[in-house]
């Protein structure tokens, strides 16, 4: 009595779960467990909205003979579910559509194979990418872009390829230095033993230490063969695993990543991803225009605002920016040789455009004296014959006399320099408009990021994860129901 006294108390005092065994007399309708206000019915009535023949989707028109197949709206809608809730992988994404209330409601209780599921995000991908490029559509046709800035930069993900399989020329002669260090010692030790009364135990020692040394000519022989790909790539790397990753390094002095540069423009005022591009080259610097005059393309603009940094300072893509209406505000990185000796560098010399002349800090004129190409650019070079008698001389040049050159569109990077110094809050504004989107999709992607091989394939892989990115971003911004009438409209 004591105890059904005890069981009945509890059983007030908590909420108390519908038996399992429970027989009800209609079923329960699985619209009502989701919420109108639940995020799935916004992707549920952004792929319904979407012209997938268009879009070049396979599959759209059904096989005239043949098992039926899953439309692709179904597939689609279950990637975007997967990308947004962190469920990348094609056998997770199959687990939760027998399992998750969301995704049944979402897919109408089907449940596709993981074999399914992965073919259709390999076969459609350039699909793929035009939908997260639709969804940016989207966001200017509702507002959410009328402001012509992005903020500019690039960011290392990991490919599929382990750093022991990816091989360079610096690799390949560590590597074979190890081997050949590891050989001599294994031969030493055989000579040792040879040299030694023949006894069991040294007769099992030397046939382990001869094995060792047969892997290692084998090694070597690999080794070879990995060298002769390497030479004949264009770029001196080769990876194993996913051919087109390749080493990069990265902000971490003496680390690095196999694996893709994402570059990405990303508006100022929303933060909302506006295009991006996956590239296999590890250096920022030939990037700046091509993709500011996609994100110019995108927004529809006759102008615009680009801010990056300084890893992106490259003369001709910014006169390519210039020329396109695009204007860009960058820091210069600081590679003077005589500014890091702790002589004058060439910022000191100050240009007078009206006498085309140069003034120096000794306030000598340095005159335009000839004109010459270097590296593809037409350069002007001045000097002065007052350098043997300056007192400053020692603090300014080794040589007889201090030679500057200038380009010949030099004014279009004093116009960089002239924004940045009279807005210094540019960088900062770059820094926190554009690193929060990569924070947030490598979260998302995990440790591993990306899960597929070869360029074609990340590039769907990061529209993907771009498309869950400004998703939730529009949904944090206006709400769901308003975004779920915004595309109904």
């Amino acid at each position: 009595m004591i105890l059904l006294a005890i069981c009945g108390g509890w059983m007030k005092r908590f909420v108390v779960g519908a038996d399992r065994g429970q027989s009800t007399l209609l079923p329960e309708c699985l619209d009502d467990w989701v919420a109108e206000s639940n995020p799935v019915r916004v992707i549920d009535a952004f792929v319904d909205a979407l012209d997938l023949a268009g879009l070049g989707f396979d599959g759209v028109e059904p096989a005239a003979t043949g098992r039926p197949s899953y439309h692709p709206s179904v597939l689609l809608k279950l990637y975007i579910y997967g990308y947004l809730n962190r469920v990348q992988s094609s056998r997770r994404l199959e687990r939760e559509a027998g399992r998750n209330l969301e995704v049944m409601w979402l897919l109408g209780r089907l449940v596709p194979d993981d074999k399914v599921i992965a073919d259709f995000r390999k076969d459609n991908g350039p699909a793929v990418r035009k939908v997260c490029a639709r969804f940016v559509d989207l966001c200017r046709e509702i507002g959410l872009l009328t402001k012509a800035s992005v903020a500019i930069d690039g960011s290392k993900f990991k490919a599929v390829n382990n750093r022991d399989r990816n091989f360079t020329r610096g690799k390949i002669d560590r590597r074979r230095t190890q081997l050949e260090e590891s050989v001599a010692r294994y031969l030493a030790q055989l000579d040792t033993a040879d040299r030694q009364e023949p006894t069991e135990a040294l007769a099992i020692k030397a046939t382990h230490l001869k094995e060792k040394l047969a892997k290692l000519q084998e090694e070597i022989a690999k080794l070879a063969a990995y060298e002769k790909q390497m030479l004949a790539s264009p770029d001196q790397q080769i990876s194993l695993t996913d051919p087109d990753s390749r080493s990069m390094a990265t902000s971490g002095r003496g680390s690095g990543v196999v694996g893709y540069n994402v570059q990405v423009a990303v508006d100022t005022e929303h933060h909302l991803i506006v295009t991006h591009e996956v590239t296999n080259s590890g250096s920022d610097r030939s990037q700046l225009a091509n993709v500011a005059k996609q994100a110019k393309a995108v927004l529809q603009t006759e102008k615009l605002e680009a801010v990056a940094d300084r890893g992106y300072f490259n003369s001709p893509e910014i006169l390519a920016c210039e020329e396109a209406g695009i204007t860009v505000t960058l820091p210069k990185p600081m590679t003077s040789g005589a500014k890091s000796q702790g002589r004058f560098g060439k910022q000191d010399f100050v240009y007078v455009a009206n006498e085309d002349v140069y003034r120096c800090p000794a306030g000598e004129r340095l005159t335009y004296r000839y004109t010459n190409e270097e590296d593809g650019k037409v350069m002007r070079r001045y000097w002065t014959t007052a350098c043997p008698g300056c007192p400053l001389k020692a603090q300014c040049t080794t040589g007889p006399e201090r030679r500057i050159p200038r380009w010949e569109h030099e004014h279009v990077l004093e116009a960089v320099q002239k924004r940045l110094d009279e807005n210094p809050q540019a960088m900062r504004v770059r820094r926190e408009t554009v690193e929060h989107p990569f924070g947030t999709i490598k979260a998302r992607m995990g440790a591993t990021h990306f899960a597929m091989k070869t360029l074609p394939k990340v590039a769907t892989e990061m529209a993907l994860s771009v498309l869950a990115y400004n998703l939730t971003r529009v949904m944090n911004i206006i709400g769901i129901k308003p975004l779920i009438a915004a595309i109904g409209a």
